[in-house]
């Protein structure tokens, strides 16, 4: 079956533009910080699922085809996902990647009822051993530039900052192919940076945050990846109850849609 485009309105009106892949159970991908449906990991994750489910990518808010409402409020990206998990008309399972997870925690917090829930590498930082944590003015810095108009210097600072690149593979961005992609969406930082910078300042979990998410949770990384990465999605499952924890071998941040894509239809069934 080939993949459906189209758009949904959010609640604020707001036109979000998706794909429909496949048919089955229903299945939400959710991207992370500056991905979008054309740039990012979840459009083949979505072909390697569409066997078994009906899978949905969307663009989120301020992305690819979907517009933007100001101002930046969180909650309208929960809504954004409502209007596409409605699509299915039934409980969806949904998968979130890097601060995407982030998103779908926060989302199952305010009450939002899904069958289950996929995690790939949300990226907290849970000790300052293994890196250093996002320094005391990294939202605060990330709102100036964005004042400014400086949207590559943003997708640098995060870069440098949040991801820990080094700093001349960072300096070499501009001359990668989707660097205007990269800048365009640059804005979007704002929304990604509220999910995550509280849990990024190198300090244990809570323990009472994710404790009633009303679904079956899987928390998965890559066994490649950095270990502050690895240690922070091995104490994430920790502080939810029940949710179980996967380390997919020789797989990294940029994960492949082969690798990851089986250990998905085995949790979801």
């Amino acid at each position: 079956m080939e993949p459906t485009k189209g758009f949904v309105d959010s609640k604020d009106g707001t036109r979000i533009a998706y794909t429909r892949y496949g048919s089955g159970p229903a299945v939400v991908l959710v991207d992370g910080g500056l991905a979008a449906q054309d740039f990012g990991p979840n459009k083949s994750l979505a072909e390697a699922l569409s066997s078994r489910y009906t899978v949905y990518t969307y663009d989120r808010r301020g992305r690819g085809g979907s517009g933007e409402t100001l101002p930046v409020d969180v909650e309208r990206e929960f809504e954004d996902l409502d209007a596409v998990a409605d699509l299915a008309g039934e409980p969806v399972m949904l998968y979130g990647i890097s601060s995407g997870g982030a998103l779908i925690l926060d989302y199952l917090r305010s009450g939002r009822t899904v069958r289950k829930v996929a995690l790939y590498e949300v990226p907290f930082v849970v000790d300052d051993g293994t890196r250093p944590p996002a320094p005391d003015d990294y939202v605060e810095h990330i709102h100036a530039l964005l004042a400014q108009g400086k949207n590559g210097e943003v997708v640098k600072y995060f870069m440098r900052q949040g991801v820990r690149l080094p700093a001349l593979m960072v300096a070499a961005f501009p001359l990668f192919p989707g660097w205007s992609h990269l800048k365009k969406v640059a804005p979007t930082m704002a929304y990604d940076i509220q999910y995550v910078e509280q849990f990024q300042r190198g300090r244990k979990l809570p323990t009472d945050r994710w404790t009633d998410l009303g679904a079956p949770v899987t928390v998965i990384a890559g066994s490649k990846s950095p270990a502050w990465m690895r240690n922070a999605n091995a104490a994430l499952a920790q502080a939810i109850p029940g949710a179980t924890h996967q380390v997919l071998p020789g797989q990294t941040h940029l994960v492949k849609a082969a690798a990851l894509a089986p250990a998905l239809i085995e949790f979801f069934g």
